[in-house]
């Protein structure tokens, strides 16, 4: 019987690799008919239900990649594992990309773990606007 987890990257070397592009910002990749810059915008019309801020200016969205038959793979994360609220934000996410593609593909990532550290400037002026000292 084989071991569905022999194939995988250890931990630590996709931990490097998600590091690296959190320090590059987001991973945008296209191979379909659009651009993934297109998908980054579309999504920033994805509202975090509790902040009311958009899920890109939050750092939430880790990378974007469509492949050749423009299904859209997202890795996205959250500002707590145990928020209520994911599949709001998914399905927020699904109908707004529907004009793109009918097939979007979520993938909820934690490593790294989300922090503030992530929040673009843009959404750290929208946070200030709402009463937040960041």
């Amino acid at each position: 019987m084989d071991n569905p987890m022999a194939n995988q990257e250890p931990v630590e070397q996709r931990f490097a690799e998600v590091e690296a592009e959190r320090l590059e910002g987001v991973s945008l990749s296209s191979a379909g008919d659009f651009d993934a810059a297109q998908v980054e915008e579309l999504l920033k019309d994805v509202i975090d239900p509790e902040l009311g801020i958009n899920i890109v200016d939050l750092g939430l969205v880790y990378g974007i990649a469509i492949d050749e038959n423009n299904r859209i793979n997202i890795d996205m994360t959250l500002t707590s594992a145990a928020c209520p609220l994911t599949d709001v934000i998914e399905n927020q996410a699904q109908t707004i990309l529907s004009e793109l593609s009918s097939d979007v593909v979520i993938n909820w990532v934690w490593l790294p773990p989300w922090g503030p550290d992530r929040i673009t400037e843009d959404g750290r002026e929208q946070l200030r606007a709402l009463g937040f000292n960041i």
